[in-house]
């Protein structure tokens, strides 16, 4: 499925296929809304499932860094997690409201 959403949301990156958003911060909690999200490359069937699995457990660990400071809405910072063959990197980009978030496939082993 190859979807191109403008703007981009999320971190900017080079990789491809790339999930984007823009989480809304509220104290520890995050709040996702589709109409800040993109999905931009080709995703394999089986890349897209694993998404849907995974992003519930990144939105939980990018919680559980919040309350422990790990990652800062006061501070710029990127957070990097791994599940299911996929990689999540968020960051506060110091906005004090906002944690944007793009998630990858992880490079496979040669």
């Amino acid at each position: 499925m190859t979807t191109l959403t403008s703007p981009p949301w999320g971190l900017r990156h080079n990789i491809t296929p790339c999930f984007g958003a823009r989480l809304v911060q509220e104290g520890n909690r995050l709040h996702y809304l589709g109409d800040r999200a993109g999905l931009y490359g080709t995703f394999s069937s089986m890349q897209l499932r694993a998404l849907d699995r995974s992003f519930p457990a990144f939105i939980r660990q990018m919680e559980a860094a919040l309350r422990s400071g790990e990652l800062d809405p006061h501070k710029a910072h990127t957070l990097r997690r791994e599940k299911d063959g996929l990689i999540c990197e968020a960051d506060t980009r110091g906005s004090c409201s906002y944690v944007y978030v793009s998630v990858y496939p992880a490079p496979q082993p040669a």
